[in-house]
C-alpha cells in the first residue's frame, strides 16, 4: 500500500510539473494531430497500389499515429529523470521515507497516462477526417491501451539510459538510434504486404510494430486472437524494461 500510495503522490508531482507548461501541452497534441492531416493528404493515393489491403489511408494510418506518439513522446522520459538529478530533486527524494521503486512507477505510470490520452485525442481527429473505428469504443480504448503499454515500455528504456549515462547527449542520441529503425521496420506507414521480406521479419520482432497491429486490430475489430498476442507481448516488453530501469535506478544508488 505505502508503494502504491508513494507512485501515487510523485506521479501527481509530475502531473502538476507538465501542467505548469502548456506549451508543451499544446504541441504534444497538436503535432500528432499535423501528421494525421499531413500524411493522410500526402500519402492517400497509397491505398491504390495493388496489395496493399485498405481502402482509405486515414483509417490505416489513425492507429500508426497513435502509437507513433507513443514511441516519441516517451522517449524523451529520461530527459525529466536528467532534470531531477542535476537539480537535486532526485537526491532529496531518496533522503525521504519514499518507496524507492515508486520513483521510476511513477514516471512511467506518468508516460503511460499521457499517451494514453493523447491517442484518444488522435483516433478522435482520424474519425472527423473520415475515418471509423470499426471495433467500436472498445476497439479505441485498445488503440489507446497498446499506445499506453508501449509508452511505459519506451520511457523506461529512456530513463534506464539516463540513470546510466547521465548525459542529455546519450539520451538524445541512444533513443534516436532505437526509434528511427524501430518506426522504419514497422507497418505504421506502410502495409506489410508491400514490405521487403527482411523489413517483415524484423517487424516480427519489433515491439513498436507490435504495438501497431494490436491498435489496428482493436480499431478494425479483427483478429482476436493475433491482438491478444500482441497486448500480451506489448505487456512483457513493458515488464522487461521496467526491470531494466529499476536495476539502473540501484545501480545509481549504489554509486552515489
Amino acid at each position: 500500500m505505502e508503494f502504491l500510495r508513494d507512485t501515487w503522490i510523485l506521479f501527481l508531482r509530475l502531473v502538476r510539473a507538465t501542467m505548469r507548461m502548456p506549451v508543451f501541452i499544446i504541441l504534444s497534441i497538436a503535432q500528432p494531430i499535423l501528421w494525421v492531416a499531413m500524411f493522410g493528404a500526402l500519402f492517400r493515393s497509397v491505398v491504390q497500389i495493388p496489395g496493399f489491403g485498405a481502402t482509405s489511408y486515414v483509417q490505416f494510418l489513425a492507429p500508426g499515429v497513435a502509437i507513433m506518439t507513443a514511441l516519441f513522446g516517451a522517449a524523451h522520459s529520461g530527459m525529466g529523470m536528467l532534470v531531477d538529478i542535476e537539480r537535486g530533486v532526485l537526491d532529496r527524494l531518496l533522503a525521504t521515507p519514499a518507496a524507492r521503486g515508486s520513483i521510476i512507477a511513477a514516471r512511467l505510470l506518468n508516460s503511460g497516462v499521457q499517451v494514453f490520452i493523447q491517442a484518444g485525442l488522435i483516433v478522435g481527429v482520424a474519425m472527423l477526417l473520415g475515418a471509423k473505428a470499426q471495433g467500436g469504443v472498445g476497439g479505441i480504448l485498445l488503440v489507446m491501451l497498446a499506445a499506453s503499454l508501449l509508452g511505459a515500455a519506451v520511457a523506461a528504456f529512456s530513463n534506464a539510459v539516463a540513470l546510466l549515462a547521465r548525459r542529455q547527449e546519450t539520451v538524445i542520441a541512444v533513443m534516436n538510434f532505437v526509434i528511427l529503425p524501430a518506426t522504419f521496420t514497422s507497418s505504421m506507414l506502410m502495409s506489410a504486404n508491400l514490405m521487403p521480406a527482411w523489413v517483415q521479419r524484423a517487424a516480427n520482432v519489433n515491439p513498436v510494430n507490435w504495438a501497431i497491429v494490436a491498435a489496428r486490430d482493436g480499431f478494425e475489430g479483427t483478429a482476436p486472437h493475433e491482438l491478444a498476442t500482441r497486448l500480451a507481448l506489448l505487456a512483457a516488453f513493458a515488464l522487461v524494461c521496467g526491470l531494466f530501469a529499476t536495476g539502473s535506478f540501484g545501480r545509481y544508488r549504489r554509486a552515489m
